[in-house]
């Protein structure tokens, strides 16, 4: 009888729903998280009770349950290490270590990186902790600029400001808060265009990518209000994206694969998800962020469809021997629901009414995220519900049937995935590059 593995999983947010369905289909699944993720919670063997960032309390849970691999989700307890603390543990675990998390957790670090490497795709930036140096390089480089804390910011956090004298005291001003705040701000040239994310899977040499996404990071439809976590996002049946060329694909496919090979020259060799969040700009997709773990919605666009067993895949990864991963020729569109007021004022405490079965019937799938077992919203994104099909457009109403039979004090960006908001995208572009 073949032994069945045993996986942990850290997180149980929209992203961990994915990666909790995606193995449990071929594996014993336990998760541990903050809260009770009840579409998670239905499908686990054990499900303990935890910050993700409380290692120790993480790995007695892990201990306790005779785990043979560990699977992290979210970047905070990347962060703390678990990775290496499983690790020394005797429990292998998908993700990066601390030090090689720092391509996320440490943007400082990242650009480091790309300069020394010389990896395509790298920005001009500059570090401060000096508020007069910092103000008189910023008058000096005259240009438009964006203003970043060096740290994990959850999407968030990052100014970008025009070349304007009134826009430049704007980014002199925040750039002092943060230096007051950190200590340190890094300020780097601002590039105009469209983004995208590209995610691929590494065992530290090998990269095998996942399809591109995009992702809506702002509230409200028509790309205006905050920015958010991700409001949503699509993929499509070819794996590509309507305003991505094939010679800008492999661009960034290349500034993803000279990344790993130049963390294993540093020594911190690099196993698991890195997810570059790229801009296609005039010239050259360039990297506005790396992220060292699925992107939230992205990995509900890629999982759904993947044909590989993500155990087997996370085997490869931490056997250093990553041989496959075969996803299916479809599209996929996400819709994020959010409780009303996010994400600046959220309501909390409110329960919403959602009918699976209806969902189901329209075709479409419900990953679970800042809710609890009763449906309570918690804050942040609620829940997503997922459109599956051959072709974007279908994949695109799929969704939209399935968010009907969703209700409360809720709202969603209803042009996620739409020809309108993708055509705008392509028009961009088009802009952009002159053509």
């Amino acid at each position: 009888m073949v032994k069945i593995m045993r996986v942990l999983l850290v997180g149980a947010g929209g992203r961990e729903s994915a990666i909790a369905e995606a193995l449990s289909r071929d594996s014993e699944l336990y998760v541990v998280a903050k809260h009770k993720n009840p579409g998670i919670k239905r499908i686990a063997k054990g499900y303990g009770i935890a910050k993700e960032t409380d290692v120790q309390k993480v790995l007695d849970f892990a201990l306790r349950w005779n785990i043979d691999m560990a699977f992290i989700g979210p970047e905070t307890p990347l962060e703390k290490g678990i990775v290496n603390v499983f690790e020394e543990n005797g429990i292998p675990t998908v993700g990066p270590t601390k030090e090689a998390a720092m391509l996320e957790t440490n943007k400082a670090f990242a650009r480091q990186i790309m300069e020394k490497y010389k990896i395509p795709g790298r920005k001009l930036f500059k570090v401060f902790d000096d508020v007069v140096e910092m103000k008189a390089w910023i008058d000096e480089f005259g240009k438009p600029v964006v203003v970043k804390p060096l740290g994990l910011t959850g999407g968030k956090g990052v100014k970008v400001v025009g070349c304007q004298l009134k826009d430049n005291e704007e980014a002199k001003k925040y750039a002092k808060a943060l230096i007051e705040k950190d200590g340190k701000v890094l300020i780097e040239e601002r590039t105009d265009g469209v983004e995208f994310t590209f995610q691929v899977f590494t065992d530290g040499k090998k990269v095998i990518p996942m399809p591109l996404a995009q992702d809506y990071p702002h509230a409200y439809e028509g790309d205006v209000g905050p920015i958010t976590g991700g409001m949503g996002s699509y993929s499509c049946e070819n794996h590509l994206l309507p305003f991505i060329p094939k010679e800008d694909y492999e661009k960034a496919l290349e500034t993803l694969k000279r990344t790993i090979d130049a963390m294993h020259k540093e020594g911190i060799p690099y196993k698991g998800i890195l997810y570059g969040q790229f801009m296609l700009a005039n010239d050259e997709p360039k990297i506005i962020e790396y992220n060292a773990r699925f992107g939230d919605p992205e990995a509900m666009n890629v999982l759904p469809i993947l044909k590989t067993p993500l155990v087997e895949i996370g085997e490869g990864i931490i056997d250093g021997n990553l041989k496959r991963a075969e996803f299916e020729q479809k599209a996929t569109v996400v819709k994020y629901i959010a409780p009303k007021g996010y994400p600046e004022n959220p309501v909390k405490g409110v329960q919403i009414q959602v009918n699976e079965d209806k969902i189901v019937g329209e075709g479409a799938k419900v990953y679970y995220a800042s809710v609890d077992e009763n449906l309570t919203m918690l804050g942040s994104r609620a829940l997503a519900i997922v459109g599956i099909a051959d072709s974007l457009e279908e994949a695109e109403k799929i969704a939209s049937a399935g968010i009907k039979h969703v209700s409360g004090e809720i709202f969603y960006r209803r042009d996620v995935g739409t020809k309108e908001s993708i055509a705008k995208r392509i028009e961009i572009m088009k802009t952009i590059r002159g053509e």
